[in-house]
C-alpha cells in the first residue's frame, strides 16, 4: 500500500468487506469517493504500486478528499464466505450496507461520489438508480458501456492473448512494473459474477433512467470489452433521462485498465475535477484550490 493508506472491514450485512482508506491529513473531508474495482481484479486497483502517479487513493487524499476502495463481494475478505460471488442486485444490497456502515464511522464530508471502473461502473450505477447512498452528489464510471463488443463466452475468462487485449490493450499503455505489481490486485471473477455480466445489457435500459445524479463516462482509446462509437455512446447517454447532466470523455493513449496506465493520474484528476463540480457550491472554491495545487505537484 501506499504510505498513508490502510486496510479496513466493513459490514455488509453481515457479510465482511474489505477495503483501502485513505483520508486527507491535517483538514476536515470535503466529500469522499467510493472507488469500486472490475471484474477480476481487486481494491489494489485504484492504489497502483508500478509509479507513484498512478493512485487514486493518494491523489484524491491530497486534494481533500476521503476515499474508500472497496472489495466488492467475492473479493478480498468476503471472498471465503462468498466463493461463487454475488449477482449485481445482491452486490448492490450488500455493498450498498457496507456503504452505509462505511458514512456512520468517518466523516464523508458534504456527501458521496462513486467512481466504479467496469463491472464497478455496472455497480455504481445500479447504487445509484437505487438512491444509494443517500448522500451521493454524482458518479463516474469508466470502462462500462451497453452493448459488449466482446463475445460473452469470454467473461470470466483468465489468461491468453485474447484476455489480454480486452483487459490491457496495448502494453506499452502502462509502466513496465504494473505485470509484477499487478499480481496482488488480480483475483478470479467469482462464478456468479460471471454469469450474470451477460445480462447487463438487457437490464441496464431499466436501471439507468432511474439514475438522478451527474454522470461522467470514460472511454479508453484502447477499450475493447464495449461499443463505443460515437453513436454507440449517444445511445448510453440517451437512457439517461433523469440525470442532471451527463459527461463524456475519451482518453487517448489508453487501455481497458485506466488506473493502472501511463494516463491514470489524467483520469483521476479529470474524475475529481468533476466531483469537485458536484459538491455543494460553499466547498467548490476550496476544493478547486486543494485540486490545482495537486495539479501542480
Amino acid at each position: 500500500m501506499s504510505p498513508g493508506v490502510r486496510p479496513i472491514t466493513l459490514d455488509g450485512a453481515g457479510v465482511p468487506l474489505s477495503g483501502l482508506l485513505a483520508e486527507p491529513v491535517g483538514v476536515p473531508p470535503r466529500a469522499a469517493v467510493i472507488a469500486l474495482h472490475g471484474g477480476g481484479m481487486t481494491a489494489g486497483y485504484f492504489d497502483g504500486q508500478a509509479h507513484p502517479d498512478l493512485s487514486l487513493l493518494t491523489l484524491a487524499a491530497r486534494q481533500g478528499f476521503t476515499v474508500l476502495a472497496l472489495d466488492r463481494p467475492g473479493y478480498g475478505s468476503s471472498a471465503l464466505s462468498l466463493p461463487e460471488g454475488q449477482t449485481l442486485a445482491e452486490q448492490a444490497a450488500t455493498a450498498g450496507a457496507a456503504i452505509e456502515d462505511f458514512t456512520r464511522r468517518f466523516a464523508t464530508g458534504a456527501g458521496t461520489l462513486l467512481l466504479g471502473h467496469s463491472y464497478g461502473g455496472k455497480l455504481a450505477l445500479r447504487l445509484a438508480a437505487e438512491g444509494l447512498p443517500a448522500s451521493l452528489l454524482a458518479l463516474d464510471v469508466s470502462g462500462c458501456g451497453h452493448r459488449f463488443a466482446a463475445d460473452l463466452s469470454e467473461l470470466g475468462q483468465s489468461g491468453g492473448l485474447r484476455q489480454r487485449h480486452l483487459n490491457w490493450g496495448p502494453l506499452k499503455l502502462y509502466p513496465p512494473g504494473v505485470f509484477w505489481a499487478g499480481s496482488s490486485v488480480v483475483a478470479a471473477m467469482p462464478r456468479r459474477e460471471a454469469e450474470d455480466a451477460a445480462n447487463w445489457p438487457r437490464v441496464c435500459g431499466s436501471l439507468l433512467p432511474r439514475v438522478r445524479v451527474p454522470v461522467r463516462l470514460t472511454f479508453a482509446e484502447h477499450e475493447a470489452w464495449w461499443h463505443h462509437s460515437d453513436e454507440d455512446v449517444a445511445e448510453l447517454v440517451g437512457l439517461m433521462t433523469a440525470a442532471p447532466r451527463v459527461a463524456v470523455d475519451r482518453l487517448p493513449d489508453a487501455g481497458h485498465n485506466i488506473s493502472l496506465g501511463w494516463t491514470a493520474r489524467t483520469y483521476h484528476l479529470r474524475a475529481l475535477d468533476f466531483f469537485a463540480e458536484a459538491v455543494p457550491s460553499q466547498d467548490r472554491t476550496a476544493m478547486e484550490d486543494s485540486a490545482a495545487q495537486a495539479a501542480a505537484s
